[in-house]
């Protein structure tokens, strides 16, 4: 397993939420707290070298709330333009610093368990496996792990497919669908 201080976590903030609502989805109550703090205490207890956020912008409340975390901020100016902006932005905060590989989560996924992050680490492998993603169902999705080695294919995606492309190849890590369920909508929201 790679050591948890050889990773920078990156977590993806800055979508536009346009299925949600006017409202801030990831600042959206889910039990006794904002949505996207669930997926991020869980990246936190995983102790990874680096916490970088990609948000819509530096001193925004989410940004606050994430800073308060302790992640580093880094603002995505045009969400529009896709996961892949994102995923880019962040592979550029990370890309200088001595970590082995980059730990993608979304703060859309409140529900993911850090067994399951754990997981991921333990099936990566710099030359084996350079790619690790979740799965549900076989499809594979974030969370994932890339090794510093896909760090310049990332940077040249577009669009909003992300690392779907290198995703495809990734070695598999499966989780119940219910812990990797992501919040498009209001009604994605569980009761209560």
């Amino acid at each position: 397993m790679i050591d948890p201080g050889a990773v920078a976590a990156i977590f993806l903030a800055a979508g536009r939420s346009s299925r949600f609502g006017a409202d801030d989805k990831l600042l959206a109550p889910l039990g006794d707290m904002p949505l996207a703090l669930h997926a991020a205490r869980t990246v936190i207890e995983l102790a990874p070298a680096r916490l970088v956020a990609i948000c819509p912008d530096r001193d925004g409340a989410l940004a606050e709330l994430l800073a308060e975390q302790g992640f580093e901020i880094w603002p995505n100016p045009h969400p529009g333009r896709g996961l892949s902006e994102s995923l880019r932005l962040g592979i550029g905060a990370v890309r200088a610093g001595p970590e082995r590989a980059a730990l993608l989560c979304l703060a859309d996924m409140p529900f993911v368990r850090l067994p399951h992050l754990r997981a991921l680490l333990a099936a990566f492998d710099p030359e084996t496996a350079p790619v690790v993603a979740s799965s549900r169902e076989g499809v594979p999705m974030p969370p994932a792990m890339f090794a510093r080695s896909t760090f310049a294919a990332l940077e040249g995606m577009s669009g909003d497919q992300g690392g779907r492309m290198l995703l495809a190849a990734a070695k598999l890590v499966p989780a119940p669908s219910e812990e990797l369920a992501d919040i498009d909508r209001r009604t994605d929201l569980p009761p209560g």
